[in-house]
């Protein structure tokens, strides 16, 4: 047996996020991985989103994005015309995203693991059962059981035997056309800052193809290729060749994948709750699979933590599975679209596609919506504001204005970011016209959760703040520890606000 509070199933990026996070909320962690060891391989999951990289950066792994290739523009063609480029907003002093191998970013997130005392990794540890009781998991691995008072699954698509055991079905659809995925080395003058995405190209007639630049003058290439093709080297350095032309490149991985649209019946079962892949697979078009599945290991470190330590009322882990599974959702809506539009399947999607293609409108052109952040507006933990209604998606590459459930702007502030003053428990930000010392000493005395009331214009030492959120003088902003704005309460009142605490708390039982 063991001492962990949490046991995490799973070594990959998630569950590397995940025990971080949960580390840095005191939590000891044991991470289980059937695997020997870290294994070796290519790109796989580059493109890494700026509230990824801000989790990142809260769970000691910075270095993601200081060492990642922060690209600008997304350009999309239709055979050999441009259609329409555009660019990302600039929000702080994170970049929009960044490109880097899954494979760095693992070593990188092991290399936090490895200074974290509360973090114990197994491999070699194949987890063949779950098995629970009003205290606890109990986790079997073959002949040897492990137990913990809570169990994160993120071992990835293949976990059927443990969801199985959870009783948690995995429905969806998976893709006939294949993809060939290539990294290469080259020097591409004018492409090292850009994404280029090619409907129909001459090169891969009826299909498509993805180019993203990577660091070190690397370049990650997808095409689109029928489902029976098998390609051979032959293939792979012709169709390199038909993009770069004679350009002396190195070939330095490739394989071939299909695409699945799958999403978890349940994403928390009892003291289980699942996360990443294990929970939810859909086409990496618009980098939504480990941008969905480290905000997953985020949301459920703060939410465990929070149990373990009876800070939070009985709705807050359930809130898990209503915030994440919502989002796994969109993100499926979203991503199917993507693939009917990139691979249609009727005479009547082809002949739209085509139109739209030849028209060249560029919001009816899917290419893939990047990542976003889901915005918890109609969570439980959310509380509303008629004066502050949510407006909707804003335009592709835009920012979101505030509302309750939408998550913070990460603006720069003296010495740091916003942002960085939010992981450490609830935040309370006050307007000029609320009393600070009244919130505190009402506050203190009704939540135990750890929470922090500070006035927006003591944030950054020039009142601006204020006015770069669109904050009211009476009004009190409620931040959650992931950064989301749980609340927005003008005319506030430490009693409102504590109200508001509550619900966020999933119904304190000290309130």
């Amino acid at each position: 047996m063991n001492e962990a509070q949490v046991i995490v199933v799973g070594a990959g990026p998630v569950g590397q996020s995940a025990a971080l996070l949960l580390a840095r909320w005191g939590v000891q962690v044991l991470v289980l991985d059937q695997r020997p060891g870290r294994g070796s391989g290519g790109s796989k999951s580059i493109c890494q989103q700026r509230d990824v990289l801000d989790i990142w950066a809260a769970a000691g792994a910075g270095r993601v994005a200081e060492e990642g290739l922060a690209w600008t523009t997304a350009r999309t063609y239709y055979r050999d015309r441009e259609l329409f480029s555009w660019t990302f907003e600039r929000e702080g002093p994170l970049p929009p995203c960044v490109n880097i191998s899954q494979a760095r970013t693992e070593q990188i997130l092991d290399e936090a693991i490895a200074g974290q005392p509360l973090i114990e990794v197994r491999w070699d540890h194949e987890v063949t059962g779950l098995s629970q009781d009003g205290s606890g998991v109990t986790v079997h691995c073959g002949q040897r059981l492990l137990r913990a008072p809570y169990v994160l699954v993120c071992a990835g698509a293949r976990a059927q035997g443990i969801r199985a055991s959870l009783g948690v079905a995995f429905s969806g659809e998976s893709f006939e056309d294949q993809f060939l995925i290539c990294d290469i080395k080259a020097d591409l003058p004018g492409w090292e800052s850009e994404r280029r995405f090619y409907f129909d190209p001459v090169w891969n007639p009826g299909r498509q193809v993805l180019i993203h630049p990577c660091p070190g003058g690397t370049y990650r290439i997808d095409w689109q290729i029928a489902p029976d093709f098998i390609p051979t080297d032959v293939d792979i350095s012709r169709k390199i060749r038909q993009i770069i032309g004679d350009r002396p490149y190195e070939l330095l991985w490739h394989s071939t994948y299909r695409f699945h649209s799958r999403i978890a019946s349940r994403m928390r079962a009892g003291r289980v709750l699942l996360a990443g892949d294990c929970a939810h697979l859909v086409a990496p078009f618009g980098a939504r699979g480990l941008n969905s599945g480290v905000p997953d290991a985020e949301n459920a470190a703060w939410k465990l933590a929070f149990a373990l330590n009876g800070w939070a009322g009985p709705g807050l882990l359930e809130s898990y599975h209503a915030e994440r599974h919502a989002a796994a959702l969109e993100n499926l809506e979203i991503t199917s679209a993507t693939m009917r539009f990139l691979a249609p399947r009727t005479v009547e999607e082809r002949m739209r596609r085509r139109a739209v293609l030849e028209g060249g409108r560029m919001e009816e052109v899917d290419s893939g919506r990047f990542a976003e952040p889901f915005w918890y507006v109609d969570s439980p933990l959310t509380t509303p504001e008629p004066g502050r209604p949510f407006l909707g998606r804003p335009p592709k590459g835009a920012l979101c204005p505030p509302a309750p459930g939408v998550i913070l702007p990460d603006l720069p502030l003296p010495g740091g970011r916003l942002r960085e003053f939010t992981r450490d428990g609830f935040l309370v930000l006050l307007g000029d016209m609320c009393d600070s010392s009244l919130f505190v000493q009402v506050l203190g005395k009704v939540i135990t959760a750890p929470l922090a009331v500070r006035g927006l214009a003591e944030m950054d030492g020039t009142g601006s703040l204020a006015e770069r959120l669109g904050a009211g003088p009476d009004e009190a902003w409620l931040i959650r520890p992931d950064s989301h704005i749980a609340a927005i309460i003008p005319h506030a009142g430490p009693e409102s606000v504590a109200a508001a605490v509550s619900r966020a708390l999933g119904g304190s039982p000290d309130t």
